[in-house]
């Protein structure tokens, strides 16, 4: 039995249609300059190819550097998508949850920077708690959730696999899930407020499995069927670049599948496990018992306890433009609604 009634999460994302219409224009972005590198480089590789007579494999050679040149970019910027995509839109989903208005078109967008900023000043911080949180979600995860521990059944490895792999995917929101608590409670300590949900997520982990399984199917075949839609169009616009078919085709759909993930589908699972997470906890106080368990589990939660108590005797910096020492922080972008 599921806890989240998709009706209103599908409600909550067309009230925040000026938030899912930025994260578009950003994914999409993105995939565009997946197939712009792939396809210089693939022109690049192609030419040198005519000196060496074999234009074929440097194009295509051309193209997957091209296309790695790229990647390399958008690892470097993930800090910005999480400071400005991500969590700006969870920002926004939370007021909506709450029963407040929300500004429309980029005013929406405004206000969400806004009340990122007043919770995570520097972006560096939020980079920091998330990846904590998602260091103890791992341990927690990998030891609660390892079905080869209860199903040592010979030959059935592969099986094994497969089931651990579906359970992982289907937990991908969770981290997403705990920067919502951080961002609903209002707290001046994230690192606190963020040790506190993890609490909250473990002592309830078998209602969020129940949830985030059923949506990692409905998600995933949603995407298979983006892929399916755009494998044609993809593999037309390939051949316009000479020996480049074959593998590129196929990376390319993958990555325009990705995008269309990224900026309308996934918004569909992180809003469903948020209203789980705010159902199921509802009321609830962190338990002692498994405030141990995490401890003993993991040094990131550990570490998570240090920095939340270090924070309390730390005032928060005025700007995100601040550097703390030894650390340069990374200071939020401005946005452009219309983009």
């Amino acid at each position: 039995m599921k806890d989240f009634q998709m009706g209103q999460v599908l409600g909550l994302l067309g009230k925040t249609a000026p938030f899912l219409l930025f994260r578009f224009m950003i994914y999409i972005g993105i995939t565009l300059a997946y197939i712009i590198g792939a396809g210089v480089g693939a022109a690049i590789g192609y030419g040198l190819g005519m000196i060496g007579n074999n234009p074929a494999g440097f194009g295509m050679w051309g193209g997957i550097i091209g296309f790695g040149a790229v990647a390399a970019g958008v690892y470097l910027l993930r800090i910005y998508l999480l400071y400005l995509v991500k969590a700006g839109h969870i920002a926004v989903l939370v007021e909506l949850m709450e029963g407040k208005k929300l500004p429309g078109g980029r005013g929406q967008i405004d206000h969400a920077q806004q009340v990122v900023r007043e919770r995570f000043a520097e972006s560096s911080v939020l980079f920091g708690v998330d990846q904590l949180i998602k260091g103890v979600l791992r341990a927690f995860n990998r030891v609660f959730f390892n079905i080869a521990s209860f199903l040592p059944v010979p030959g059935a490895r592969g099986v094994v696999k497969f089931i651990n792999s579906v359970i992982n995917l289907s937990l991908t929101y969770l981290d997403e899930v705990i920067l919502a608590y951080n961002i609903r409670t209002r707290t001046d300590n994230p690192w606190a407020s963020s040790r506190t949900a993890l609490i909250l997520y473990a002592q309830n982990y078998k209602a969020f499995l129940r949830n985030a399984l059923f949506l990692t199917f409905f998600i995933w075949a949603l995407t298979f069927l983006t892929f399916l839609i755009v494998l044609a169009p993809v593999a037309g616009l390939v051949a316009l670049f000479p020996g480049t078919a074959g593998p590129l085709t196929l990376i390319i759909s993958l990555v325009v599948a990705w995008g269309v993930k990224q900026a309308v589908i996934e918004p569909i699972g992180m809003t469903a496990l948020m209203q789980v997470f705010f159902k199921v906890t509802e009321g609830q106080e962190a338990n002692p018992e498994w405030e141990a368990k995490l401890e003993n589990l993991t040094g990131k939660f550990r570490e998570l306890s240090e920095k939340a108590l270090s924070w309390q005797s730390k005032p928060q910096p005025a700007s995100p433009l601040t550097e703390t020492a030894g650390e340069a922080v990374v200071p939020a972008p401005p946005i452009d609604g219309g983009a």
